[in-house]
């Protein structure tokens, strides 16, 4: 059961957890030295207890307390509800909580690429996204469209910073994923899984992806959000594909999707439409 704790002063060090919780460099030090991350929402903290991270302790303004229910029936554990004030709670974190749940909770540790590899079928591969908020957006694409598993690139957004778990809506806790220890030769392990390795670019030359071969194991790499793929890795994937776009869309200009909405697409084909059921 949950235990609530009733705490008036944004100071007092059992909030440690939840301290200026917009400040990035922060946060990333601070979650990288004890080991947590932080969940926001009522829904999206549920799941995350329910996908077994265990909870250090919850963080709940005042004008939210008809959410203890919900939390109390989610709960996995004997963890603290901090119950503050709401001017508190956004003096602390450093914004207004409306979704008026935290929740700080331990990181287990990554499985290995291999690991990973070795119960999939359908991967998408994450090359240097730096943004939390589109890295949680793929995940949940992936997630709804039946891909098996998701691959970090070394310098790729951390998955588990409050941003992209908010954003994804906990589908960071349903989907297996890991992060490469190598870039350079990254796309090895990958091929000597048995894996055909698509790059998804813009350019005309590439086949449209709905003109793909994909038979077997296949993983999807998506590039950063500005450049896309390195040159690196356009060289070292098997194939390159595009999403193809409507002519009258290049005639004004429209030459690219933007890596979510590319993602979403992609996914969907990667996957197979036919496993899908109306």
């Amino acid at each position: 059961m949950l235990r609530t704790v009733s705490i008036g002063n944004a100071d007092d060090p059992r909030l440690a957890d939840y301290t200026r919780l917009t400040d990035v460099g922060l946060r990333t030090s601070l979650e990288a030295e004890h080991g947590l991350f932080i969940a926001e929402g009522t829904k999206v903290i549920v799941r995350a207890a329910a996908a077994g991270y265990p909870v250090r302790s919850i963080l709940l303004a005042e004008s939210r307390l008809h959410d203890l229910p919900a939390l109390q029936a989610g709960a996995t554990e004997d963890a603290p509800v901090y119950v503050v004030p709401d001017d508190v709670a956004e003096h602390l974190t450093g914004y207004r909580v409306h979704r008026g749940a935290l929740a700080s909770l331990c990181r287990k540790e990554l499985p290995a690429v291999a690991a990973v590899l070795d119960n999939s079928k359908r991967i998408v591969v994450l090359e240097d996204l730096v943004d939390h908020g589109n890295v949680g957006a793929i995940f949940r694409c992936a997630a709804a469209l039946g891909v098996d598993a998701v691959l970090l690139s070394p310098r790729c957004a951390d998955p588990l910073y409050r941003r992209s778990v908010k954003v994804s809506m906990g589908a960071v806790f349903a989907i297996p994923y890991a992060r490469m220890t190598d870039w350079f030769d990254g796309l090895a392990e990958l091929r000597s899984g048995g894996f055909k390795v698509l790059a998804l670019t813009p350019d005309e030359r590439a086949t449209p992806i709905t003109s793909a071969s994909i038979g077997g194991k296949a993983a999807l790499l998506l590039g950063t959000e500005g450049d896309g793929l390195s040159a690196r890795w356009l060289h070292e994937a098997d194939e390159a594909v595009r999403i193809p776009m409507h002519p009258a869309a290049r005639a004004s200009g429209v030459d690219s999707l933007n890596v979510v909405a590319a993602a979403a697409i992609a996914c969907h084909l990667l996957a197979g439409a036919n496993d899908f059921k109306t």
